[in-house]
């Protein structure tokens, strides 16, 4: 809010102030303080006139139109009148002499003037009748307040706490007492639910300043009396405003709003703390909606339609001891508010917006006697332009600012010293001037329908010569508009002319003729094309260089616009808005798109209340306010500019939206922008369809390629080299799939044989044929062919039988293309019934593929003899014989069977001669047909040959089949094959009661397999136990799940069969994981039951089938030491070896007996296999070994020592020997020696040779101390090592490898060496190669301690 002027006066000092704004115009503001006279000034703050009075003044008021101002005084009974128009004071004697004047008011619709005394008396005067009706006694103390209504009812409180409401002669109509003195009286209309038609029936009024009355004239008995809360304050003052809204004041700075409504009386709308300490006045301006407040020494204006909105705080810092009186001129324009140290602050809330520009320059009223010029996107400093007048008109060059009222103006040139500009003259027109438009060297004036051009900065005398007046004709009609660029006059007539007259020679370039008349013209900034819109109110573009394009109607045009601003960005020439008070629509001019220039409505953007645009730039709308501000607003139609530029895309229905504007807008590389921030390949296409439309090919095959269209990439790098523009739009057009449009291109571009390739590529065979009659008659039989195919397609048979014909060029050239129109004769001529023709044709033709077209056609027509034959000469030999055999003609079908392979055609066949009693050729058939069902039944019961049917019943696994079979050999009394083939046909239950009747059940169990049900195995089990064959009935009881009925019969089975028996009961018991079950088997194996112990490998099976490995294992120690007492070796090796596996496999830890005996086993058994290859050496070693521990050999002992003297004898371990042979010597085995090495053992006793063959060394592989080659636990780690199963020697880890299926360790080179002789492993006996044997680069995973710490 900017302050205009400030009034002083040395006689208003610490008073304060009376003042009235003269009503309607606003010119003037008469101000009172205390000297006795009253000052007028006018709106700029100048003082204007002055009366002086008799004493000090004590009430004034304008009359409702502003010409009159009435003024009274104390000490004085007259009423003074200054008349504005002319600057003069009157004086009317009221004639109350003995009294004082109070109070003064005019009415709000009449001459009426009220005036009321400090006794209580009254005068009406009659300002036009010069009447005077005094009333006497209307109160009898002083009047105080009133108000006048709009029916001319005056409403008057007076000190003696009354009320009266008079009618204009003064008569009373109603009075009313009330509960203080009245104060600040006011008629309104009270809010309701309908609205009155009785005018201003309400008088409202405060009392004592603590309460607000309500008083109703139409019922004056229920008066609403509103109080309010004691922290409020007393009632400062208040107004009304809006349908019945009332707004308060308080002293302690509230500032509330009530409404008036009947059900929501006095109920606060709204409430603020304006001010801290103190409020002392509320004003409102309806014309600019808004209000204000004013206290401590602040003022603050809110929005009416939002209160909460405070648009402005004005701090008046001088003034010390705080505001008064707040008042607005009726048009809101200026806001007085008085001090209570007599000055008076006017502020311009509200300027007329007036404004202009020329390019990016803008040229706007920012006070009543301010223009500024600003350049805000050249970066230029604004420059405050002082004018002499208050301008009704703003015009903007780019070197000049004029700026006028009626019929003159001023011209001020822009320059680069300070202070900027410099003020070259004015001029006066022949005319009140309605508008005006400058370029950097001429004004143009609009004036009484004419338009006068001037030089602006011409010599006086050369004026007449730089002057011209347009039109030169008057009779071409009044000018109604105009405008200006750098190059070009434009204006518009009210006959419907728009003129363009080319500045340099002052002569009239062109002329368009509207229907209408023109009301006003806005060109763009070079003058090539311009908008202007007529009486009808329509919006148009016209170009009036360019004589090829018409004149466009702009779409959807408001009738409400007032202007068009073109966009001054340099790359949106085409695009320009149009605006009223609401909105802003933007338009784009499409100026080369295949379906030629046009133009299009982008989209629309709110315009906030009383803004003015003044230019646009790249989507930014600069607009002038009311404040004399000019604020930027983003055109909605431009919101995808924030997108493009760089920040993340919007949500996707946004982003559409924003693209789609992009391209109406043809910013191409923002869409592009957008479409990669976050675009799916449909917006691509978009984009993409959109450059084809306005002809961008390069970037439309960048777009294409963006989202992958490879077909349309290729497509527009075909045409790119295309000068022809028509056959270019041509082809832009065709791949929208604007057909027709393509057409009338391609027709004429300079290649019009386009248009007939595009119609024979959309198969449009019609338009096709009439483009090749007047383009390329050559190519009438090829289209007709083409056509003719399509109409056989659709089943139009005539239309295709005659342009088939058409289609016929009977030239050696295209015999290919003459064969198809044949063959399409040939089809049309069997459909259309001429069959002896058609056949004709197709039997003459070369093609198989007809034939069979041909056939399928007579098969459909029922002509099936036909058909059968054109497929026979076909070679469709199944079609033939299935035709055939459809017209009974076996004889042909048979002739046909070698070549045919259908089994349906065969089936056919095959029943036809059984039905003939030809049943070898009827089986023949069916076999040919793998019907094996009935190839078994034809063998079966006519042909007698059960051989044949059960060999296929095997072959085919037949389920009816087998059941032929089954009845077959059941009628033969054959019960064990009807058992078999009755299982075999799945019939369980008819097989199980012929086993049961015939005593077959064993074969029944045998042949049921696996595949018997539950049920199944039961019966057979009941059955067995039936006939007390309990080894039968166990098994099949555990096969059924019933473990405990299975022991039970197991257990009884004689002692015949008992190996097989106990073996099932473990099986059954390892099954069941019963323990009772497990404890009764345990009983029975150890002799419990019968006293009968049984082999102690029963048990161990036990254990195992039950998962108990630790049991198992002390059990396999057991049995095999047993067998090793036996002196079944290989056996207890079997034994250790099998149960030292699986407690690997189940990562439980060896004991270490079993290692140690399976160890020495294996030694045992290495000696045979080394003897036998001639290593004795080895031999030797292992024999030592199995010496050293002979206890566990009982059996053989002397045997073994005797082997143990002669291979350490043969090795050269000749102390070994005699050690071995020493003990041999003792008195229990020496009678036991074989005679033959006896005589050689004594002598060796008794010739010792103590020599001893020394062993190598190898290092250990768990600490690397050197250790005899033999040796299995190291004296350095105390490890036992893992041994070779080759040698018997302790492991190295350098030459480490593994049995793939046992996984033991053995030496890789002694392995290898064993596998040259030997195939199997010496360990598992598995069968073992020299290429299964991989050496173990890592051995550290298979030295772990745990593992081997048995």
């Amino acid at each position: 809010m900017k302050s205009v002027f400030i009034l002083t006066d040395k006689a208003w000092a610490g008073s304060n102030l009376l003042y009235k704004w003269q009503k309607t115009l606003g010119n003037y503001i008469a101000v009172s303080g205390q000297d006795n006279s009253v000052k007028i000034f006018d709106r700029h703050g100048h003082k204007w006139s002055e009366l002086s009075l008799p004493g000090r003044c004590v009430g004034m008021d304008w009359d409702k139109d502003g010409d009159i101002l009435a003024v009274i005084a104390a000490k004085s009974s007259s009423i003074y009148l200054w008349d504005a128009s002319v600057n003069k004071t009157s004086q009317i004697e009221s004639g109350m002499t003995r009294d004082q004047m109070s109070f003064i008011l005019w009415s709000k619709t009449g001459p009426l003037l009220a005036v009321g005394t400090v006794k209580g008396n009254l005068l009406i005067y009659n300002q036009q009748t010069l009447v005077k009706i005094p009333v006497k006694g209307k109160h009898t103390e002083k009047i105080t307040c009133g108000c006048w209504s709009v029916q001319n009812l005056l409403a008057l409180g007076s000190d003696d706490k009354t009320l009266t409401i008079s009618n204009e002669k003064g008569d009373t109509i109603s009075q009313t007492t009330v509960q203080g003195k009245p104060a600040e009286i006011n008629f309104s209309v009270m809010k309701t639910n309908e609205r009155s038609g009785q005018g201003e029936n309400t008088v409202s009024l405060s009392v004592d300043n603590k309460m607000l009355m309500l008083y109703n004239i139409n019922d004056p008995e229920n008066p609403f009396n509103l109080t309010f809360q004691p922290h409020y304050g007393h009632i400062v003052s208040y107004r009304w405003y809006g349908d019945g809204y009332i707004l308060i004041g308080f002293s302690h700075g509230y500032f509330v709003v009530i409404s008036t409504h009947i059900r929501e009386i006095g109920h606060e709308i709204y409430q603020a703390h304006n001010h801290r300490d103190s409020l002392n006045s509320v004003a409102i301006s309806p014309a600019i909606n808004k209000a204000a407040s004013c206290g401590d020494n602040s003022i603050k204006i809110h929005e009416l339609s939002e209160l909460n909105d405070i648009s402005n705080v004005v701090q008046l810092d001088d003034e010390t001891k705080g505001l008064d009186q707040l008042n607005w001129t009726d048009d809101g324009q200026l806001l007085a508010v008085s001090t209570q140290k007599g000055t008076l602050h006017v502020f311009l809330t509200k300027l007329p917006i007036l404004g202009g520009s020329f390019g990016t320059r803008l040229a706007y009223l920012t006070s009543l006697l301010e223009v500024t010029v600003s350049n805000q996107l050249e970066g230029e400093t604004p420059v405050a332009i002082q004018v002499e007048v208050e301008p009704t008109f703003i015009a903007m060059g780019p070197f000049h600012v004029a700026v006028g009222m009626n019929n003159r103006a001023w011209f001020y040139a822009l320059v680069d010293r300070e202070p900027c500009f410099n003020k070259l003259k004015d001029i006066e027109y022949l005319g009140t001037i309605a508008s005006m438009s400058l370029n950097s060297d001429y004004a143009a004036a609009l004036f009484e329908g004419k338009v006068q051009l001037h030089m602006i900065e011409g010599k006086d005398h050369d004026e007449k010569k730089q002057m011209k007046l347009f039109p030169e004709d008057e009779r071409k009609g009044r000018i109604l508009c105009h405008a200006l660029t750098a190059d070009f006059l434009y204006y518009g007539t009210d006959s419907g002319n728009v003129v363009c007259v080319l500045v340099e020679d002052w002569e009239t370039v062109s002329s368009y003729s509207h229907p209408v008349g023109v009301r006003k013209v806005f060109p763009d900034l070079n003058g090539t094309r311009l908008v202007f819109i007529d009486d009808k109110n329509g919006g148009f573009l016209l170009s009036p260089t360019n004589a090829t394009d018409s004149c466009f109607e702009l779409p959807n045009f408001s009738p409400t616009i007032t202007g068009v601003l073109w966009d001054n960005w340099h790359a949106d020439r085409g695009v320009f808005v149009a605006y009223d008070e609401d909105k802003v629509y933007t338009y784009a001019l499409h100026k080369t798109t295949i379906y030629g220039p046009r133009v299009v409505l982008v989209g629309s953007s709110a315009l906030l209340f009383s803004q003015k645009p003044l230019l646009l730039h790249n989507g930014e709308l600069t607009c002038q306010t009311a404040s004399g501000k000019t604020s930027e607003v983003a055109l909605s139609t431009h919101s995808f500019l924030k997108n493009a530029s760089g920040t993340p895309a919007g949500p996707q229905p946004e982003l559409g939206k924003q693209l789609a504007q992009a391209l109406m807008l043809k910013r191409f590389h923002e869409a592009c922008g957008l479409c990669r921030s976050g675009g799916s390949n449909t917006d691509w296409e978009e984009v993409g369809k959109a450059c084809l439309v306005h002809m961008e090919v390069e970037l439309a095959i960048q777009v294409y390629r963006m989202s992958s269209n490879v077909g349309m990439v290729l497509s527009l790098q075909g045409i790119q080299g295309i000068e022809d523009i028509n056959l270019r739009a041509g082809h832009l057009a065709m791949f929208l799939g604007d057909y027709n449009l393509a057409q009338d291109l391609y027709l004429s571009s300079g290649c019009p044989i386009a248009a007939l390739e595009m119609r024979r590529d959309l198969l449009q065979w019609d338009s096709a044929l009439m483009l090749a009659k007047r383009l390329a008659e050559d190519q009438i039989p090829f289209i007709s062919k083409e056509y003719a195919v399509h109409l056989e397609f659709i089943g139009d048979y005539v239309n295709a039988l005659a342009h088939y014909e058409k289609g016929m060029t009977h030239s050696n050239t295209f015999q290919e293309h003459d064969e198809a129109c044949k063959a399409g004769v040939a089809r049309m001529s069997i459909r259309m019934g001429d069959i002896r023709r058609g056949a004709a044709q197709v039997i003459q033709h070369p093609s198989r593929i007809l034939k069979k077209e041909c056939g399928a056609i007579l098969e459909g027509m029922k002509q099936f003899s036909e058909a059968a034959q054109l497929y026979e000469k076909g070679q469709y030999y199944d079609k033939a014989a299935s035709v055939y055999i459809r017209c009974k003609n076996w004889a042909k079908v048979g002739e046909l069977l070698p070549h045919v392979f259908s089994p349906k055609i065969h089936l056919q066949y095959a029943k036809a001669k059984e039905a003939d009693g030809k049943y070898k050729d009827a089986a023949q058939a069916y076999e040919s047909a793998k019907d094996w069902d009935n190839v078994i039944r034809v063998l079966l019961e006519h042909l007698n040959n059960p051989e044949e049917a059960v060999r296929i019943v095997r072959e085919t696994q037949s389920i009816d089949g087998a059941k032929m079979v089954a009845r077959f050999f059941l009628g033969l009394n054959d019960y064990g094959s009807a058992i078999h083939f009755l299982v075999l046909s799945q019939c369980n239950d008819e097989a199980f009661q012929l086993a049961q009747q015939h005593g077959q059940m064993e074969v029944y169990a045998d042949i049921i397999g696996p595949e018997a049900t539950q049920e199944d195995y039961q019966s057979i089990a009941l059955y067995f136990e039936g006939e007390k064959k309990h080894l039968q009935a166990g098994k099949f009881f555990q096969k059924c799940g019933q473990y405990s009925r299975a022991l039970k019969h197991f257990l009884k089975c004689p002692n015949t069969e008992d190996n097989l028996a106990v073996e099932m009961a473990i099986e059954t018991v390892g099954q069941a994981k019963d323990s009772s079950l497990t404890n009764q088997l345990i009983d029975y194996l150890m002799g419990e039951s019968d006293g009968m112990p049984k082999d102690a490998k029963y048990l161990f099976r036990l254990y195992m089938a039950l998962q108990l490995y630790r049991e198992a294992a002390r059990t396999a120690i057991i049995i095999a030491r047993e067998e090793q007492c036996a002196g079944n070796y290989r056996n207890a090796h079997d034994v250790l070896f099998s149960m030292y596996t699986e407690l690997q496999a189940q990562k439980i830890k060896i004991p270490a007996e079993m290692a140690t005996n399976l160890m020495i086993l294996h030694s045992y058994l290495l000696v045979k296999v080394h003897v036998k290859r001639g290593d004795h050496l080895k031999g030797a070693r292992m024999l030592i070994r199995v010496s050293n521990n002979i206890s566990k050999f009982p059996a053989h002992v002397v045997p073994i020592l005797t082997s143990a003297v002669i291979e350490c004898h043969r090795a050269g371990l000749k102390n070994s020997a005699f050690s071995f042979a020493a003990m041999l010597m003792r008195p229990e085995y020496r009678n036991e020696i074989d005679p033959k090495y006896r005589k050689k053992i004594e002598a060796m006793v008794r010739r010792p040779d103590t020599s001893e063959l020394e062993e190598e060394t190898t290092p250990c592989p768990f600490c690397g101390v050197q250790l005899p080659q033999n040796e299995l636990l190291c004296i350095s780690c105390k490890n036992n090592l893992p041994y070779c199963i080759s040698t018997g020697r302790h492991m190295l880890k350098e030459d480490w490898s593994m049995c793939p299926h046992c996984e033991f360790p053995a030496l890789y080179s002694q392995l290898i060496l064993l596998l040259e002789t030997e195939t199997v492993c010496p360990m598992c006996s598995e069968t073992l190669s020299v290429k299964q044997i991989k050496k173990v680069p890592d051995c550290s995973k298979y030295l772990q301690i745990d593992e081997l710490d048995h």
